[in-house]
């Protein structure tokens, strides 16, 4: 049986990741890089709480787009702003604590 180490909860019961969800300051802007090649960027994620490289994963799945997360920040290739939030609220994300730049 697995407990988590924050709450004390067995995992199926925990909701510290949805709490801290909740929590998050996330901005998501556009970035051209070389060559005129745009990069959508998201910033405030806690990788504390929140597995930052799932989220990136599942955003690259849903765009089909290549991308990486560096320092914390999560960087998908191509123009995906307004996308991104909704994929934020879907993955469970509050919509007043997203900023798209």
């Amino acid at each position: 049986m697995n407990v988590c180490p924050k709450c004390g909860l067995v995992k199926e019961l925990c909701v510290c990741e949805v709490i801290a969800k909740g929590e998050q300051r996330i901005t998501v802007s556009m970035v051209n890089r070389k060559f005129g090649k745009a990069i959508t960027v998201i910033k405030g994620i806690d990788p504390k709480s929140i597995d930052i490289k799932e989220v990136a994963k599942k955003m690259k799945n849903k765009f089909a787009c290549g991308g990486t997360v560096k320092d914390n920040v999560i960087e998908l290739q191509g123009d995906h702003k307004q996308k991104a939030k909704e994929a934020l609220i879907n993955i469970g994300f509050l919509a007043e604590s997203i900023e798209v730049t």
